[in-house]
């Protein structure tokens, strides 16, 4: 009972960290100022001083907006413009958001004199100033990190990927967001002595999804560096801040959080509420008792948590797959992985994606192998490991990769693959030199492969199989072009007796432009749910373009794929959406998969066809289409009229040249 006893002792003590780190979350919080030296200085009297007042001097007569974000600029073409922007969290009232930034901006002038870049954190807002262009340019350098409470010692690996896999779900709801805000907040699941884990993420609206994405990223690979196994930590850029704390430090907000906090926030003090004692008086009592009384109860739940988790922690297995639950003959020692990529060595990197890096290797008796190493901020844990090994050690198709092995290593999670020659799709259709040599037959027996593939894993397979994140990235091509899906990291698994496959999950996990309405949105997925992203990689391979980037990655206000593609069928100008390098190839058939791939992302997913349906849609000429209905997430008159000016436009403010431009709901 000793080692039980300290345990108690070690969860009560770390418990307390919790209220004082929740606490301590005010308005006065020490600012950060950063002087950026690599932009250079400037003198007292000249033109960028000059604009460089006057935009600070404007946000005096602003009228505060909704979302907290502010891009400013002053100053004409004859000297050197200055540009700010600056942003609030989203808690913080219109008012407040406006006056943070007010004195932000003066502070950070006076900290930095005479420097052309700078920025400063406060814990409300943030500001930026520069003399070049900052607006839609993802910016990661200067970057801070602060960490609070102590290192996780029980559980400490478990704590990690957990506080991980939180960050990369909130990641890409921010990076999904709309125009005006780019923000995430919510809860996961936590370990003995933390129950729930809490985060948000946010990057500035003027990024672009895939921008938001990539500097997130950056910040989440810094943390083994800064803030490994801590139970509090904030990391701060110019363009993206996250934040990671065992304690809620947020106000709940059901349209950016799914899944409710379990325990009610400590209320977080400000400079109006501080108590002042005299005297011997009884209100001194009442504070003190107000104070010790929520703790104590506090400490005595945590000590009864820590007992009940101690003893399921004892007395039930904690999931850890072991290796013997897997063949032998699939196992691959590390250091064999490690002569064989060059000590993973940069240059035999193949790619990175949301789990981690690819390389190349050569194995001693001259067999080339893709190897696939998890990095620790992936967000794929133990259960997605297993789940990839189960899956591929049991399928054989032409049309998905081939798993030869796995390694487990102390902290290493490695899959070794068959190696394919061309990478992944995504390589080729969106590279304008690239896809030049895709003609139709070879995009028509990538359409067809992959069809045959979801098809297998569909209906075909010894289980039936929901790959959950198809799309281009994940479509990789061998020596011929022939097209094999990858990464089964979330798939799900169904008897093949099953009757329905019809499932809802809490955890939405996948990539955002590819996701079914019905799954993005409530969680439920089906082989519909494929069949939707399916539909989407059709229209990409015959356009050449991304679903998630509008038309033009420049224009804001082009119009998403699906809504591009749909006006086109509307309005008989199809052919209008073809690829322009696509001079060859039977008209009649291209405009067949259009349709066939209109009918795969229609909005309801009753009235999508089966993957057995597509492919005798494909294979037979004179199977009847029926006539598709609008996709989901398609945007009626997206594109603004001539005559109608843009929220995001300059508006002229004064006679000294200063313009705002302000992000606004439409």
């Amino acid at each position: 009972m000793e080692h039980v006893s300290f345990f108690f002792f070690a969860c009560v003590l770390t418990f307390v960290p919790f209220i004082a780190l929740a606490q301590k979350d005010t308005y006065e919080f020490p600012p950060t100022f950063t002087c950026v030296a690599r932009g250079g200085n400037f003198t007292v009297n000249s033109n960028f001083a000059g604009n460089l007042d006057g935009l600070v001097s404007s946000l005096s007569s602003l009228t505060p907006k909704a979302y907290g974000f502010y891009n400013l600029s002053s100053g004409d073409s004859s000297g050197e413009r200055a540009y700010a922007i600056g942003l609030c969290r989203r808690e913080v009232k219109r008012d407040d958001c406006l006056s943070c930034i007010q004195i932000a901006a003066r502070n950070l002038t006076e900290q930095c004199p005479l420097t052309k870049q700078a920025v400063v954190w406060y814990t409300h807002c943030m500001f930026r100033y520069s003399n070049k262009t900052i607006y839609g340019i993802k910016e990661t350098t200067p970057n801070l990190s602060f960490i609070a409470g102590t290192n996780i010692s029980a559980n400490r690996d478990e704590f990690v990927r957990l506080q991980l896999e939180l960050l990369d779900k909130l990641k890409g709801i921010a990076a999904a967001g709309g125009p005006n805000r780019k923000y995430a907040q919510g809860s996961g699941s936590g370990v003995t002595g933390y129950p729930r884990f809490y985060g948000s993420a946010y990057c500035t609206p003027d990024l672009s999804e895939q921008d938001c994405n990539d500097c997130l990223v950056f910040g989440f690979e810094d943390i083994p560096r800064c803030c490994y196994g801590r139970i509090g930590l904030r990391w701060l850029s110019p363009s993206c801040n996250f934040r990671f704390e065992t304690g809620r430090f947020y106000e709940f907000d059901a349209d950016l959080e799914s899944d409710p906090p379990a325990i009610q926030p400590v209320d977080s003090p400000t400079s109006a509420a501080r108590i002042e004692r005299t005297g011997k008086g009884r209100g001194g009592s009442k504070v003190i008792i107000a104070i010790i009384i929520p703790i104590v109860l506090i400490a005595l739940f945590a000590s009864f948590l820590c007992l009940v988790l101690y003893w399921k922690k004892n007395n039930k297995s904690v999931g850890r797959f072991k290796e013997n639950e897997f063949s032998d003959s699939l196992l691959v020692n590390f250091e064999t992985l490690k002569e064989a990529t060059d000590n993973f060595s940069p240059e035999n990197e193949l790619g990175r994606g949301g789990f981690g890096s690819v390389y190349k290797g050569v194995l001693s008796g001259g067999q080339e192998i893709a190897v696939k190493r998890l990095s620790c901020t992936s967000g794929q844990g133990d259960v997605e490991f297993k789940n990839e090994i189960l899956l591929l050690a049991k399928l054989q198709h032409r049309n998905l990769v081939r798993l030869l092995g796995f390694c487990i290593e102390g902290q290493e999670r490695i899959l070794v693959y068959e190696f394919i020659k061309n990478a992944s799709l995504d390589n080729f259709i969106f590279d304008i030199e690239k896809r030049q040599y895709l003609d139709w037959g070879v995009r028509y027996k990538m359409i067809g492969g992959v069809a045959r593939g979801l098809l297998y894993l569909h209906e075909d397979s010894r289980f039936r199989i929901i790959h959950r994140d198809l799309k281009a990235s994940n479509i990789l091509l061998d020596q011929q072009m022939n097209p094999k899906i990858a990464d089964f990291g979330l798939a799900k698994l169904f008897d093949t007796d099953q009757t329905s496959t019809n499932r809802f999950t809490s955890r939405i996990a996948g990539t955002y432009g590819y996701m079914a309405p019905e799954y993005a949105m409530h969680g439920q997925f089906s082989v519909k749910t494929d069949v939707f992203s399916y539909g989407i990689l059709v229209i990409e391979i015959i356009t050449g373009k991304r679903n998630n980037n509008g038309r033009s990655n420049n224009d804001e206000d082009a119009e998403n794929l699906l809504s591009w593609v749909w006006r086109g069928w509307q309005d008989d100008t199809i052919l209008s959406v073809i690829d322009a390098s696509l001079t060859t190839g039977s008209r009649n058939e291209i405009l067949r998969c259009i349709h066939i791939g209109l009918l795969c992302v229609q909005e309801s997913s009753a009235t999508r066809p089966t993957m057995d349906s597509v492919a005798l849609m494909l294979n037979s000429d004179s199977y009847t289409l029926p006539t598709p209905s609008r996709p989901a997430f398609v945007v009626e008159s997206s594109v603004m009229p001539s005559n109608v000016s843009s929220s995001t436009e300059p508006l002229l403010m004064s006679s000294n040249d200063v313009t705002v431009s302000e992000l606004s709901p439409r």
